[in-house]
C-alpha cells in the first residue's frame, strides 16, 4: 500500500464560500477520498499546522506527496522546503498540482521561474494524451476534456520535461504542456495542470484517474541507494605511486 500525504494550503476553503460549496471537506479533502478509494493510506497536511503538517515523521513515512497551493506560496517556511526537497531526493515522490507550479518545492526543484500565462473565462480544455505508452496515462483514451476551467498558457517557463505526457488545448486558442515528468535525484516528480479551485475538477473521474495513475508512477523503488562521496577502489590501482 502506498502512503500518500495529500498537502493544501486551505485558505481558499477558508475565505471564499464559493470554494467551500464546491470542496466542502476542502481540496485536500476531495484528492484524499478518491485516493483512499484506489487503496491508498492518505493523510492531509495544511499550511497552518505546525511545520505545515510536513515534519520529518510524516515525510519519513510519506511514499508520494501531492502538492495543492496558490495564494500563500511565500508563507510557507524555507526549512520545510529544504526538507521536502531533501526527502525527493532521497526517492519521495512528488505531484504538483495546477497553481502549485509556483510554489517554493516545484520552482526549487525545476531551478526555473515557472511563470506561465494565465486567464479565467470559464473556458474549455482538452486535455490530448501525447504519451499513450506511459504508466499515468493507462486507461485513458486520446483525449478528454473539462467543460470549465482556468486557461494556462505558454510559454511555460520549466526546464524540458523528461517525459511530456500531456498537452492542453484552450477554448481561447491557447496550448499549454499540463502533464510533465521529472526525475529529481531518486525521486520522481509529476506536474499535472487542471484544478482551478472554483470549479469541481478533481471530481472528474478522468482527472481522478491520472492523479492515481502518478502516485502508483510516483511511489519509491524498493532498492539501495546510492552512496556518494570519496570512496575506496573496488579493485588494486597498480598505476599510480
Amino acid at each position: 500500500m502506498i502512503n500518500v500525504t495529500v498537502w493544501n494550503e486551505n485558505r481558499h476553503e477558508q475565505k471564499n464560500p464559493k470554494v467551500r460549496e464546491v470542496y466542502p471537506e476542502g481540496i485536500h479533502g476531495a484528492i484524499a477520498s478518491f485516493l483512499g478509494e484506489a487503496s491508498c493510506n492518505v493523510k492531509t497536511a495544511t499550511l497552518d499546522e505546525g511545520d505545515h503538517g510536513l515534519t520529518e515523521e510524516v515525510l519519513e513515512g510519506t511514499d508520494v506527496l501531492v502538492w495543492w497551493g496558490h495564494i500563500a506560496h511565500e508563507e510557507v517556511k524555507d526549512e520545510v522546503v529544504e526538507r521536502v526537497k531533501q526527502r525527493v531526493l532521497d526517492g519521495m515522490g512528488l505531484i504538483v498540482l495546477h497553481s502549485g507550479h509556483f510554489s517554493k518545492i516545484f520552482k526549487t526543484l525545476m531551478g526555473t521561474s515557472c511563470d506561465l500565462k494565465w486567464r479565467e473565462a470559464d473556458e474549455k480544455e482538452r486535455i490530448w494524451i501525447v504519451d499513450p505508452s506511459h504508466p499515468i496515462t493507462a486507461g485513458l483514451g486520446e483525449y478528454f476534456e473539462l467543460e470549465k476551467e482556468e486557461m494556462y498558457g505558454e510559454h511555460f517557463d520549466i526546464p524540458a520535461p523528461d517525459q511530456l505526457v500531456m498537452v492542453s488545448w484552450f477554448e481561447g486558442g491557447e496550448v499549454f504542456r499540463s502533464g510533465c515528468t521529472y526525475q529529481r535525484g531518486n525521486g520522481k516528480v509529476f506536474y499535472f495542470r487542471p484544478g482551478h479551485e472554483t470549479y469541481p475538477t478533481y471530481y472528474n473521474e478522468n482527472v481522478q484517474k491520472v492523479i492515481v495513475n502518478a502516485v502508483k508512477w510516483a511511489a519509491p523503488v524498493d532498492h539501495a541507494r546510492p552512496v556518494y562521496g570519496n570512496a575506496k577502489p573496488l579493485e588494486e590501482i597498480k598505476g599510480s605511486n
